[in-house]
Formats: structure tokens, C-alpha cells, sequence
């Protein structure tokens, strides 16, 4: 199934490619560069994450805070409503 779907190509009567020294180094160098860059990106996309979760984290904190002090509240506990006037 995969071998249908490669492109065929004539190699009668030629020889395979050689690769000669430079473009081998060439390759060598991009290989090399490339890692560093994904190496940069990985470093990258964690610091990330960790900041993501931090602030997520606080976000958190902060609203559990809020709810938990909100239910603590009571000032309109000794509040006495007004009685009602009756006409």
C-alpha cells in the first residue's frame, strides 16, 4: 500500500547519485541547527506551560478566596427588616 503511492523514477542506464563532501558537511550543519532550534523550541513550550499553570493556579487562588470570604460576610444578619405598614 505505501510503495503505490511513491513516485517511479527511471534510473536505466544511470548512476545513483553521489553526494560529495560539501553537501554532505552542508547536510551535517542544517542537521545540527535544526536540533538547536527544536532543542529551543521544547525549552520554550515548557516554560510555557509552567507559566500557563501558574496563572491558572492564582486565577484559582483568587476565586476560591473570593467565594470563601463572601460566605463569611454577615452584615445583613443583624440587619432587622422594617415591619411592614399596614393600611
Amino acid at each position: 500500500m505505501g510503495d503505490s503511492f511513491k513516485p517511479k523514477v527511471n534510473t536505466a542506464g544511470k548512476q545513483d547519485p553521489v553526494l560529495r563532501k560539501a553537501e554532505l558537511d552542508y547536510m551535517r550543519i542544517i542537521e545540527e541547527k535544526n536540533r538547536e532550534r527544536v532543542q529551543k523550541l521544547e525549552l520554550i513550550a515548557r516554560r510555557n506551560r509552567i507559566t500557563g499553570l501558574s496563572i491558572g493556579a492564582g486565577v484559582l487562588g483568587i476565586y476560591l478566596y473570593s467565594i470563601f470570604a463572601v460566605k463569611q460576610e454577615t452584615f445583613l444578619d443583624d440587619f432587622n427588616e422594617p415591619e411592614k405598614v399596614r393600611q
